[in-house]
């Protein structure tokens, strides 16, 4: 099974008064999440189903994304995933059907990150390091597990197979 653990894109910061919910992409997101989706259809990643948290920028981050799939995989908004810790969005990781072969999950920090770090025991030695230093905005971490089934993840059972983010992708300007 893969799992693909992906940060929301840049979002713009909450005005006085609005809700945190609500906050939407900002320029630098909405270029970010069709850039992280053309990554994941060109290494052939492109997850069987997708668990989406419920703001507003993780939905318009996934709208974002699949934009470069050939077609969009079955996909829950999960009020759960909303500012949730790692054991939460385990535990709503679980609920997925086992003849999903790879799922995306598009989350929150500080919980997308802690959830990777109790997920991963083995894999690339300087990916696990850059992971182990955040996980930005369109931070997307694959972790590959030996299981068959949802229900059995457990702690310090994946693999991490890669880690990018769209900084790691587009090389830097010289100027």
């Amino acid at each position: 099974m893969r799992l693909l653990l992906l940060r929301h894109a840049k979002a713009e910061k909450a005005p006085p008064g609005a809700r945190d919910h609500e906050r939407a992409l900002n320029p630098r997101g909405r270029s970010d999440a069709p850039l992280i989706g053309s990554y994941i259809a060109r290494h052939a990643l492109i997850p069987s189903r997708g668990l989406v948290s419920t703001a507003r920028r993780t939905r318009e981050t996934f709208d974002g994304v699949v934009t470069a799939f050939p077609a969009r995989p079955t996909v829950s908004f999960e009020e759960r995933l909303y500012d949730a810790k790692a054991e939460a969005i385990l535990a709503v990781i679980k609920e997925t059907p086992s003849d999903a072969a790879s799922l995306l999950v598009i989350g929150h920090n500080p919980g997308l990150h802690d959830l990777a770090m109790l997920l991963i025991a083995s894999g690339d030695v300087e990916a696990r390091e850059r992971l182990n230093e955040g996980l930005p905005t369109s931070g997307l971490a694959v972790i590959d597990f030996a299981a068959d089934d949802w229900r059995k993840l457990h702690r310090r059972g994946g693999r991490l197979e890669r880690f990018v983010s769209p900084r790691t992708l587009v090389p830097t300007d010289p100027a």
